[in-house]
């Protein structure tokens, strides 16, 4: 059942859309994306961005226990866990100069690391230490001697691929970390994006005595069961492109019937591969719908107000060109010409690609195990209503998921273990009497903002809402096009972090 590669993520793999194409046995859509789908085209991915910012790390590795939380034999394996560092800035153990550490994400430590630019530009100003930790199972942090055919083969080694043994991981590596470096005293702030803000936020609150502080940005912690509206994802992708022009949300909205019934008349599923420039032959609409349907979604949680390669490479205000494609007068009433143009901006924008494939089952940043984490503890309803861009009203149908998940691993999803575990219900009342020290960064046209927390909970809980933030774009290096929004919105952030280490180092001359 394994679909074109597509957080939150956050950052999954195997996309869970709502519309008339998707059912609903598929995985919720990961919150980063990886993107591979062009034939014969130069594709830039984020190494290039590594290379215009020199980026400087250095990679070391980590002797991680199994398991962290059983006695049994088994739990005592180890495995090497990397991490990357830079202490280009770092004011030393001597001064206890601040460690910053990102909570890893579903995937390789080191394309999160280069998209990431936030840490590097403000290590000067902390003359902190940057520390990136890749989560357990991705990349290179693989257990079971770095052999994915065995780490990978089955529910009983998955089994220890969870966000509370990611935790744990993380809680050791910088204790251990502080003692190799003789910096016991140095205060530790951690920092994430989709999956990774989700991961900070639950390791401020499980683990306080290690870190003073997280800024969790784009971290959907409420999209779970019973907590906030299963139609929130959704009805933002459909407000997006709304907001743009209520002529491409039409035509998008429109399209999917005539997609369906285009491919079940003589001819037609010829016609779309021609009209969508398919390098294969198209055996349902579906390939089509799906396809379109990612282009979609992806370029509306990164419709960042600048260029970027993080999940390709796209335009500033990518879903503002989308829309230009639609309503362009040129493609007059041809839809399906409206909407290769629309979904070029997504996987063409170099303007090189000879042909598409549509059915790519590509991995290259090595997300795909988050499929696991979507079939176990990270279960994320989503629905649809009438007004959805992706063609109407779709239910979510937890049934179909837990059988997808017994199919394919022999597990039951756990979908209230995660709001037992970390929290989520009565959030506000809740941490405003246990938590503290914690940003919380949205920007409304990420359909994973309504998960979030938009609201202040607390002087030291903050929410940081941005009417054009996309998914965690504070966290993205600067640009000289920046907008005024988001430069201020990196200030307020550095301001509370300042806030947080002051306290820190009053408290602990008084110590």
């Amino acid at each position: 059942m394994r679909i074109s590669t597509a957080i939150f993520c956050i950052f999954s793999l195997f996309l869970y859309f709502s519309s008339y194409y998707h059912s609903q046995a598929k995985i919720i859509p990961r919150f980063p994306s990886s993107t591979n789908n062009i034939i014969k085209q130069e594709t830039e991915f984020s190494t290039s961005l590594a290379k215009t910012k020199k980026l400087p790390y250095k990679t070391k590795y980590f002797t991680q226990i199994l398991d962290h939380f059983n006695y049994n034999p088994q739990s005592y394996q180890k495995f090497q866990q990397r991490y990357l560092i830079n202490d280009t800035f770092w004011g030393g153990a001597k001064h206890n100069a601040p460690i910053f550490v990102y909570t890893g994400n579903e995937g390789d430590i080191e394309w999160f690391t280069q998209n990431t630019g936030f840490m590097f530009e403000v290590a000067p100003h902390f003359k902190a230490l940057l520390v990136f930790i890749e989560h357990r199972f991705y990349g290179k942090s693989i257990p079971y001697g770095g052999d994915t055919k065995v780490a990978y083969r089955n529910s009983t080694t998955l089994g220890y691929l969870t966000s509370t043994q990611a935790l744990a991981d993380y809680a050791t590596l910088i204790i251990n970390l502080k003692q190799n470096l003789s910096s016991i005293d140095s205060p530790v702030v951690v920092l994430g994006g989709s999956y990774g803000g989700m991961l900070a936020a639950w390791f401020r609150l499980k683990y306080p005595h290690v870190a003073i502080g997280a800024l969790a940005s784009s971290a959907p912690i409420l999209n779970f069961e019973n907590i906030t509206s299963i139609y929130n994802f959704d009805n933002t992708v459909t407000q997006d492109f709304r907001s743009e022009s209520e002529n491409c949300y039409k035509v998008i909205k429109d399209s999917w019937r005539q997609l369906k019934d285009t491919a079940e008349r003589p001819g037609g599923r010829d016609l779309l591969r021609k009209s969508f420039r398919s390098c294969k032959e198209i055996r349902t609409s579906n390939e089509v719908g799906n396809w379109i349907s990612e282009a979609l979604t992806y370029t509306a949680m990164t419709d960042y107000p600048t260029p970027t390669n993080f999940m390709a490479s796209l335009p500033a205000y990518p879903v503002k060109q989308m829309c230009k494609s639609i309503d362009d007068p040129k493609t007059g009433n041809d839809t399906f010409a409206k909407l290769l143009g629309a979904a070029s901006v997504y996987y063409n924008n170099s303007g090189t690609a000879t042909c598409f494939n549509l059915n790519d089952h590509s991995d290259p940043h090595g997300l795909h195990e988050w499929q696991w984490q979507a079939c176990t503890e990270m279960i994320m309803p989503m629905a649809s209503n009438k007004d959805s861009i992706f063609g109407g009203s779709s239910a979510w149908n937890y049934t179909a998921r837990a059988h997808y998940c017994k199919v394919t691993y022999g597990v039951e999803p756990r979908p209230s273990w995660i709001a037992n575990e970390y929290g989520g219900q009565n959030i506000h009342r809740v941490l405003k009497r246990y938590g503290s020290n914690i940003i919380f960064f949205n920007g409304l046209r990420d359909p994973w903002s309504g998960g979030g927390v938009l609201n202040n909970i607390s002087d030291t809980i903050i929410a940081i809402v941005a009417k054009h933030g996309a998914h965690h774009v504070d966290l993205r290096f600067s640009n000289k096009e920046d907008p005024e929004w988001l430069r201020n919105v990196r200030k307020q952030e550095v301001n509370i972090i300042s806030k947080w280490i002051s306290q820190y180092y009053h408290d602990l001359a008084l110590s």
